[in-house]
This record gives C-alpha cells, structure tokens and sequence, in this order.
C-alpha cells in the first residue's frame, strides 16, 4: 500500500469467498481494539463500519503514516497486516477452522481531497449497513463510528475534530448530510 502524507484513502477487505468475518459482538470488540492497537497509532482515523463480512475504514495520512520502521516498511501497511493476520488466528481458533478469513489483498483507494469526494465516502462508509440492508436508520448500527459522531456514543477512535473540520460539518448539519443519498456514480468513484 502506497500513502502520500496529507492523503484520504478508503481502506476496506472482505471475508474471503464472501463468507462472514465477524461472528458475534465480541468479534467486532476485539476487531476495534486491534485496530486502536495497529491502525490509530499510525493515521487519523476518520471513520470505520464493520460488517458482518467486511471493513471500511478511510484514513487521513499523517507524519507517522508514511514513516517506515528499522527494515524499511512502512508503519500503516505493517499495521494493516498485523491487524488482519492476528484478527485472522484468533477467528480461526474460535471458528475451528483453517485458511484465509480475508480476500488477498486489503483495497487502498486514494480519495481526491475535495470536500465532496471526501465526504462522499465519508457518507458511504456510514451508510453501508442501510444499503446492505442490516438496519433501517444508520444510526442504529452499533459497529460504525457515525454514533459518535451523532453523539450517541463517546468513541474515541477517530479524530472527529479533524474531520469535522475538513467536511465543514457543524452538529446541526451532520445527521442531515450524512443521510443524503448518494448516486451510483458517486459511490464507484471512491471504490
């Protein structure tokens, strides 16, 4: 994976052969903390939903993100494996089963900065759980950083200060922005 600092990316993998990556409400727990662990040290997370067969994430590239350790690799694509392959042997061990969880390769789409590009996967990230079908509000799916940016939760892994600020968002426009619906055309442009 390749990061430019000052970047957006849209950060996503799926269960490998469609099958579900998250079993419980503990597997989504342990994912997030694994991602605090892994990811949030190396980037601004600016929002995350987990799915039962998938994660989005969409990343804002910071001094750390494009720093590399003692071998040379970049820190955020070191994080990303460490994530998956640790995530992976535990959901293995649970599920007593053998092979890959996730596709091959974790998708890294560059995000133009322009306001409305970048929130347009904002949006998505949080909508997805209502396109798919899982809820009827986006509000009401738990494994999503959109309750704590409507309040209704205090998460405290993704920099809302920061993103606030680069979508212009106020309280008030938030909920009403982030339920806009978004053209088909809109969403390819950011996968």
């Amino acid at each position: 994976m390749k990061f430019s600092k000052g970047g957006l990316f849209h950060l996503y993998n799926k269960g490998n052969n469609r099958q579900n990556i998250f079993f419980n409400h503990e597997n989504y727990l342990y994912f997030l903390r694994k991602i605090r662990k892994y990811i949030y040290p190396n980037c601004d997370l600016l929002s995350y939903c987990l799915l039962p067969s998938q994660f989005n994430l969409m990343i804002y590239a910071n001094n750390q993100t494009v720093s590399l350790d003692k071998k040379g690799r970049n820190l955020l694509s070191e994080g990303v494996k460490l994530l998956l392959s640790s995530y992976a042997k535990a959901i293995n061990v649970q599920e007593k089963r053998t092979g890959s969880l996730f596709t091959q390769n974790t998708h890294c789409k560059a995000i133009n900065k322009s306001v409305n590009q970048a929130f347009i996967c904002f949006k998505y990230i949080h909508q997805l759980p209502v396109i798919l079908g899982l809820v009827d509000n986006i509000e009401d799916w738990n494994y999503s950083s959109f309750r704590d940016y409507y309040g209704i939760r205090k998460g405290t892994l993704c920099n809302k200060n920061f993103a606030v600020k680069i979508f212009n968002l106020t309280e008030d426009s938030f909920y009403l922005k982030s339920k806009e619906i978004m053209t088909k055309s809109e969403i390819k442009s950011i996968l």
